[in-house]
């Protein structure tokens, strides 16, 4: 053979065998392998973790070792790790001789990297598998550092059961992560993975201590550690079985990334105080058949969630109990009323203060009611939102338009609207649509954070706001709290739904309150149900600095308001106000209620705003009576007989009325009891005593009749 041939035939193989070494790892050792999901908190502690997919505890691969383990694990598997180029020749030489005077395999003389190989390839353990961990080893130390493959061995090796990684095993384990282990901690998970299918701590306990104690004694013997260490690290106790991983923000967990680490914006402390306070409040409203609550807190600087109770009390048994209501459509109720309000102030709709009409409505079928089932006649736009009243709002969407409202709802990050305006119609506003509590307090949140001191539109919203008073809610003064808050409550049609929103400059709270399965409970509300827990949650938060800031003089338009109707004043009104407005309230409608200096309503607003107002005059002139009682006759006495059932049948009472298109109103003791068109009778049973009937119709024409209800059967 001659030089020539004798020359390639050493370059070919060699270049083969280069080429081989170069391309032999894939690029991703460990590709395919499903992960846990894994939460942390925003301070880096674990919120809580899913199994992965497999069946496996295996946390996401982690970048670093913690310094007790790496020395551990260091001094137990590879002692001369650092030096070595992935083969420790010493090791095998050793291993040959040990197993050879034992007459068995007694030792691998596998370093730390070759394992890292042979984890991600799962082959079984042969000599001529060792060669190619041996190979490949050397290619895995040329491709990272030292410190990266001590990461991939501790993310990968086996601890045990179906623990996986060092994460794992250290939550499993000793319920805490492996930065805060001790060394005789550290010790046994690094002495686990020798053996985890015959060694872990839920059996061969004797043999483990042993293996560990070993271990300690050598690290002690090297320096690693002193002597008071050591004596304390021998002492300590093995763990139990594996432990229950923390299981905070449980719903919220679950609707992370899966398979993935997710380093959250849940503040860890604030969500256990949370949690604790809706766990407390729920399990009480538990008692009168209110099973399920939810709570959300977000930060208005960053936009972010940092406390999310998907649903209360998991561990008590009921209907729903795994339902995360916080992300689950539910009906609005009135929670939806202050994105309206400020929206049809920055529009120049209404002013701050302009009469809005509370009167009986029947629009094509639909008759909004306020909670209380009165009617105040005229009132405030700011009042009107402030006590929460239906007839308002419905007269306010109307002039403001529902495709308007509903873009708008859409463009504040509500998912939860998928018919065309039109379907919902004027009851968008009262509950007609469904919302999730998580968009809704995220709406209000961005609703806090784009105020820059000059919107009027959110000022006057977060003034109206700042104290909340209705008909169906307890005095909030009487809970135990004395921060100040912008909140709103909301309860949706047969009392499924309670919501309370509460807004300060920092942070917005949202509560809901209900069954998860939607069945309602009489007397649920927003105010009694949610209201008090979203103080509860406000009183945990840190105090913030100040309140909104009200705008300055540059933020609008100066313009003369009438003190009467709230509207922008016109030439007959006698008194008026000097209000800084937004831009677009110059096209605002000019006060039409003043006659002369009279302030005169229509008749069907006056008839319902002078019960509430003494002191309003309006019409003088008396009209020609259109209408009159058929039943009962003045002063009459009734007796109403009870039936078998112990039901009380009543009567039927009758108006006769000249217009024959005429609606009328009935209202009973001032309360109102019903609605009726072309035939005006109307069955009633009133409790023994004396009572006032009242009947109004469309033009504020109105009769009385007084009468009593005798029966000693009743």
């Amino acid at each position: 053979m001659n030089r020539k041939a004798v020359k390639w035939f050493f370059i070919v193989p060699a270049a083969a065998l280069s080429a081989l070494w170069l391309f032999c790892l894939p690029r991703n050792l460990f590709k395919g392998t499903p992960y846990s999901t894994v939460v942390e908190s925003a301070e880096a502690e674990l919120l809580g973790a899913r199994i992965a997919a497999d069946g496996q505890w295996r946390f996401p691969p982690r970048d670093d070792v913690p310094e007790r383990f790496a020395a551990a694990l260091i001094r137990f598997e590879d002692r001369r790790f650092k030096y070595h180029p992935g083969v420790d020749p010493l090791a095998v030489v050793r291993a040959m001789r040990d197993n050879y005077r034992g007459g068995h395999t007694v030792s691998g003389g596998s370093t730390i990297t070759m394992q890292v190989i042979r984890l991600s390839r799962g082959r079984e353990r042969t000599f001529r598998q060792k060669i190619i961990e041996a190979f490949m080893a050397t290619r895995l130390e040329a491709r990272y550092s030292k410190k990266k493959i001590l990461a991939l061995y501790a993310s990968n090796a086996p601890f045990g059961g179906n623990v996986v990684g060092l994460d794992a095993a250290s939550w499993r384990y000793f319920g805490r992560p492996p930065e805060e282990l001790s060394w005789a901690e550290s010790a046994t998970l690094a002495v686990l993975p020798n053996s985890p299918a015959s060694i872990h701590p839920g059996r061969s306990r004797d043999e483990l201590m042993a293996k560990r104690n070993r271990l300690l004694e050598k690290l002690h013997a090297h320096g690693d550690i002193d002597d008071k260490t050591y004596a304390e690290a021998v002492r300590e106790a093995l763990p139990d079985e594996p432990l229950p991983l923390p299981s905070l923000a449980y719903h919220f967990v679950n609707n992370c990334p899966q398979g993935q680490r997710t380093r959250s914006s849940i503040l860890i402390h604030l969500q256990k105080a949370v949690e604790e306070v809706v766990r407390r409040r729920s399990d009480a409203l538990a008692a009168e058949g209110i099973a399920d609550m939810a709570a959300v807190v977000f930060d208005n600087l960053s936009g972010k969630p940092i406390a999310y109770v998907g649903n209360s009390s998991p561990d008590r048994k009921r209907n729903g109990e795994q339902v995360d209501v916080a992300s689950s459509p539910r009906s609005t109720g009135s929670i939806l009323k202050p994105f309206l309000y400020e929206k049809a102030l920055e529009a120049g709709v209404i002013l701050p203060k302009t009469l809005l009409p509370d009167v009986p409505v029947n629009l094509s079928g639909f008759a909004p009611q306020n909670f209380d089932r009165r009617f105040y006649g005229a009132v405030p736009a700011d009042e009107a939102l402030a006590r929460s009243l239906n007839i308002p709002a419905v007269f306010l969407l109307r002039k403001y338009g529902v495709e308007r409202f509903y873009e708008d709802l859409k463009a504040i990050g509500l998912t939860t609207l998928p018919r065309p305006a039109e379907h919902y119609g004027l009851s968008l506003i009262l509950g007609g649509a469904e919302a999730k509590l998580y968009e809704v307090t995220k709406a209000y949140s961005s609703l806090v954070a784009s105020y820059d001191g000059v919107s009027l539109p959110l000022w006057y919203t977060f003034e109206a706001l700042k104290e909340v008073n209705r008909p169906d809610q307890l005095d909030w003064r009487l809970i135990a709290s004395v921060r100040r808050a912008a909140w709103k409550t909301g309860t949706s049609y047969g009392f499924r739904d309670a919501w309370a929103v509460g807004m300060t400059p920092r942070y917005t709270i949202g509560v809901w309150a209900g069954n998860a399965d939607g069945s309602g409970v009489p007397g649920l509300t927003g105010a009694r149900a949610a209201g008090p827990v979203m103080f509860d949650i406000l009183n945990l938060l840190p105090a913030d600095d100040g309140w909104f800031q009200e705008p300055g003089g540059d933020a609008g338009i100066a313009a003369d308001v009438c003190a009467a109707s709230g509207c922008l004043a016109g030439p007959d009104c006698p008194q008026t106000v000097e209000m800084l407005l937004p831009e677009a309230s110059s096209q605002s409608e000019v006060c039409q209620y003043h006659r002369g200096a009279e302030f005169v309503l229509p008749p069907v607003m006056e008839w319902y705003y002078r019960i509430w107002h003494p002191e309003y005059t309006g019409h003088k002139v008396r009209r020609e009576t259109v209408m009159d009682f058929i039943y009962p006759s003045p002063g009459a006495v009734l007796f109403f007989p009870v039936q078998e059932s112990g039901e009380v049948e009543g009567a039927v009472f009758r108006v006769a009325h000249r217009n024959s298109q005429a609606v009328l109103w009935w209202h009973l003791d001032g309360a109102y009891v019903g609605e009726t068109r072309f035939i005006h009778e109307l069955r009633l049973a009133p409790a023994p005593g004396r009572h006032n009937l009242t009947v109004v119709d469309q033009d504020g024409e109105s009769i009385s009749v007084r009468f009593s209800v005798e029966g000693a059967d009743l």
